[in-house]
């Protein structure tokens, strides 16, 4: 029981929902997430800790950077469960999409100046909002 407390726990937040989704087929770095949700670094780093409380997500440092990424195979079968039920869920979501569209670009981009620029707007009080050129 309480494995499903704390999954439904985890996916009571959209934006937890959307790191989520985000992670669907590639380890991405913490600063990526940020700039995806265009949140604080410690408010992106408190939803990450609650999906791997409820063994959403997997992670792993190197370095100073945080790297997070979908469960696998191994997972217990409620958490595949969860995460095939999310995925087909939320695939028609506009926001989904658009989100899908902004981390193909953010993953483009150089993610160690990607990341120094994070880490920078962190040390100053600021959250980095990097935009693609196609955006601006």
């Amino acid at each position: 029981m309480e494995s499903v407390l704390a999954i439904t726990r985890a996916l009571s937040d959209e934006n937890r929902l959307r790191a989520l989704l985000a992670l669907r087929d590639q380890e991405v770095c913490v600063c990526q997430l940020i700039e995806l949700l265009q949140l604080a670094p410690s408010t992106v780093s408190k939803h990450m800790s609650v999906l791997k409380q409820a063994e959403l997500v997997a992670g792993h440092k190197k370095g100073r950077w945080m790297y997070y990424r979908l469960p696998g195979k191994a997972a217990a079968p409620i958490v595949r469960q969860a995460l095939s039920w999310i995925r087909q869920a939320a695939s028609e979501d506009p926001r989904v999409r658009m989100d899908a569209r902004r981390m193909k670009k953010i993953l483009g981009a150089n993610r160690e100046a990607l990341c120094e620029r994070q880490s920078t707007a962190a040390s100053r009080g600021l959250v980095c909002r990097w935009t693609p050129h196609n955006e601006r």
